[in-house]
């Protein structure tokens, strides 16, 4: 009878379960769409290259842990220095059609953009028709900021 260590090894190279983690966590990483997968299945492809080399499991280990750690860090340092304000909207300047107002003392009313009703802010002049033309300042989550003239 076979120990199980022994099976494991006629079944399967280290380095080949190594490899399997790291593309069943890229292919996780893809469906999710988060770069921690994607840090844990190159971790997994470091863990596979020591094997390759043959040394023993806790040294492949180590190194898939190390990449890990090393990648999760950088993953979330990137994502402090990335803010969401720092990125320009590809909706800046693009022209929407006043639709009605919402509070017209607080400047909030609805516009029509790519044939759907936004939230909007206007900024300026009040005194708005059904269909004017208006054009978006800003963006903040679900709301378009919007004015007059083109930024």
């Amino acid at each position: 009878m076979m120990q199980t260590a022994g099976l494991f090894e006629k079944l399967m190279e280290t380095y080949l379960v190594w490899l399997a983690a790291g593309f069943v966590l890229v292919i996780a990483e893809l469906v999710t769409g988060t770069f921690f997968l994607l840090v844990l299945g190159i971790a997994a492809f470091a863990g596979s290259a020591t094997a390759w080399f043959g040394v023993g499991f806790w040294l492949q280990a180590l190194c898939a842990a190390a990449v890990a750690v090393a990648g999760v860090f950088w993953v979330r340092q990137h994502g402090k220095t990335m803010s969401r304000s720092d990125m320009v909207s590809l909706d800046v300047g693009q022209a929407v059609a006043f639709d009605a107002w919402v509070s017209r003392e607080q400047g909030a009313a609805r516009v029509k953009y790519r044939n759907t009703l936004w939230d909007a802010e206007v900024e300026g002049e009040r005194e708005l028709d059904h269909g004017q033309v208006l054009f978006i300042r800003a963006v903040d989550g679900n709301t378009l900021k919007v004015a007059n003239r083109k930024p």
